[in-house]
């Protein structure tokens, strides 16, 4: 059975410079009504560089909504029509000042899809060389190296909680068993 809703009117609530909320009457498929609010965002990407040692460099940053300091993997908003991959390039070397020699594409997904269009890709960087970083305006974060196999145990005793460093770390990791 499919269970498509139709936008009957749509309301503009906020837009700002990262998100647009609006809030949407729907029909259901039983012919009653609802309403949706949706954020609009804009997507972005999550970068897992880990080098030879099998170690990844993550940020430390202070994230507002919170109110607390979190470990992720370096990540970023996409531009109006930039790509993804160009995105994971400009973020890693933003952020840790490392480029990679390849960048292995690990798949997208939606972070909150009951309420937010965001769409996130994740990409594993491998062959790294340090550069410096240069960090966008108001953006203060220390680069943290973990080995990839305490990410993972930090991961399953909730020790991070950010859904695209979670996703990120795991996937990388079944990505490189496979390569052993």
């Amino acid at each position: 059975m499919e269970y498509t809703e139709m936008k009957i009117r749509s309301d503009d609530i906020f837009k700002g410079k990262i998100v647009h909320l609006h809030v949407d009457e729907v029909e259901l498929i039983d012919g009653s009504k609802s309403l949706r609010e949706i954020i609009e965002h804009d997507g972005g990407v999550t970068v897992i560089p880990v080098d030879e040692n099998g170690d990844v460099y993550c940020v430390r940053q202070f994230r507002y909504a919170f109110g607390e300091s979190i470990v992720e993997t370096p990540a970023g908003k996409l531009e109006k029509g930039e790509e993804p991959l160009a995105c994971a390039v400009r973020e890693l070397s933003e952020e840790t000042g490392f480029t990679a020699e390849e960048y292995i594409y690990l798949g997208e997904f939606y972070p909150s899809p009951g309420y937010c269009h965001e769409k996130l890709y994740a990409y594993l960087a491998l062959g790294l060389r340090k550069g410096k970083a240069h960090l966008d305006d108001g953006e203060f974060l220390d680069v943290v190296k973990y080995p990839l196999d305490t990410l993972v145990e930090m991961v399953m005793n909730n020790e991070l909680c950010d859904a695209k460093t979670i996703i990120a770390i795991l996937k990388a990791k079944r990505y490189l068993e496979g390569l052993k």
